[in-house]
This record gives C-alpha cells, sequence and structure tokens, in this order.
C-alpha cells in the first residue's frame, strides 16, 4: 500500500492534493478540523491547533504508517492571522505556531520510524517563506522557520531514501486567500504573477506530486507562484 497523509484536506490545496494522489492509487489519510469530502479518503477529525489532538489519532496512524509500503507525509494544514511584530499577543503567537510547526513536528516523529525508502515528506510553504509583507508576522515568521524544518529533516534523514521539498505556493484561488484579500482587491493580487491570474490549487497539488516522486529534489525550496511580480 502506498500512503499519502496529508493535513488540511477539506479543501483548496489540501483536497486537490488528496485527489491527486487518490488518482495514482494512494490510501489517503487526513486529518483536519473538517472531512475532506472524497469518497475513500479516511478522515481523522482533530485541531491541529491543539497540542494534544495528535495524541487522540496515533495508534490509528502508526498503524497506517507501518502498513504502507511508502508513505508521502504533506504538511499542508496552516494558520494565519492578520499581525504585527508591535501587536502580536504571545497566546496568539503560540497558537500559529502550533499550527504551523508543532504539528508537522509531532507528525513527522509518529511517522519517520516507519517510512521506508521512495518516501517523502513534502512541507507546504508560502512565497512569504523567503520574504515578508506588512500585517502577516506569525504566519511569515512560521512559513520561515518551516523551510528550516524542511531543510533538518533532509540533513537528519541522509541515507535513509526518503527525501524531503517544500513547495511555495504564490497567491492561490483557496479559502485562505479569500479570507484575509477582499473582494475589491482581488484582481490587484492577480496582476502580481507574470501571467495576470491566480494560481489554482490544482497546480499545486501537481506540484506536490512531482516532488513527491522525484528524490532529486531533495532538501530543495520550489516556488510555485506564476513568476511573481516585485514592485
Amino acid at each position: 500500500m502506498n500512503l499519502l497523509a496529508i493535513t488540511g484536506a477539506s479543501a483548496g490545496i489540501g483536497l486537490e492534493t488528496a485527489r491527486r494522489f487518490r488518482a495514482e492509487g494512494f490510501e489517503v489519510v487526513n486529518l483536519s478540523r473538517r472531512p475532506c469530502p472524497l469518497d475513500g479518503v479516511t478522515n481523522f477529525t482533530c485541531d491541529l491547533a491543539d497540542a494534544d489532538a495528535l495524541a487522540a489519532v496515533a495508534p490509528q496512524l502508526t498503524a497506517r504508517f507501518e502498513a504502507a509500503a511508502r508513505v508521502v507525509l504533506v504538511h499542508n494544514a496552516a494558520r494565519m492571522r492578520s499581525d504585527t511584530a508591535a501587536s502580536t499577543e504571545n497566546a496568539d503567537f503560540r497558537a500559529v505556531l502550533e499550527v504551523n510547526l508543532i504539528a508537522p513536528n509531532a507528525l513527522n516523529r509518529l511517522a519517520i520510524p516507519h517510512m521506508q525508502s521512495g518516501s517523502a515528506i513534502v512541507y507546504v510553504g508560502s512565497t512569504l517563506a523567503e520574504k515578508a509583507v506588512p500585517g502577516s508576522f506569525s504566519y511569515v515568521v512560521s512559513k520561515h522557520a518551516m523551510i528550516g524544518m524542511m531543510r533538518a529533516t533532509c540533513q537528519d534523514l541522509a541515507g535513509t531514501g526518503i527525501h524531503t521539498a517544500c513547495i511555495c505556493p504564490g497567491f492561490t484561488d483557496t479559502e485562505m486567500l479569500r479570507e484575509h484579500v477582499p473582494a475589491d482587491a482581488m484582481a490587484a493580487v492577480s496582476g502580481m504573477s507574470a501571467f495576470g491570474r491566480l494560481v489554482q490549487p490544482t497546480e499545486i497539488a501537481e506540484a506536490i506530486w512531482w516532488s513527491a516522486v522525484h528524490p532529486v529534489i531533495n532538501g530543495a525550496v520550489i516556488h510555485t507562484n506564476l513568476g511573481q511580480i516585485e514592485r
């Protein structure tokens, strides 16, 4: 059995990634607050912001990892707040880090001991993993750290046959984007790519699939943003 274990597959990039891997015959396990709507997906309902959420499903997850010939672990779930360096309370900062960094670490600890050669760990970062904009303090910090996590994972897994990558989407047509960008600003945001449009979740899912099956990119940061225009 080939297994995709993914966080946040209820919508957007996660949903399309689950669909892409299902098309390739993978069993899919999703961890999120809402279920993935695809047939054949096993859903573990959990809030990754809860430090104890993964402990509750660890035995079932471990059994899946042990039974798989190949595991692709995709850290997709993320929390984004509108905040600044001067105003972010520690509790709010921790809540973002819990989803964006602590949950991936906890899943790695569960999965890696059971992952066979040919497996992969794919982190879903962001254009903001290597630059910053105002008003997204905790998200920018956590996504920068995610690249460090991916690179450190690559080094620690050298010789195991397990490879890593960080896919960094640009402005992608997802619920998260539409929650944080006003409707009247969407045209301007779309115009920030060299193609004058938003990235589609299916395009990111294809990049995740490609990175999962090509170990030559081990340790790589791959920007999937249609060529973002810098102004």
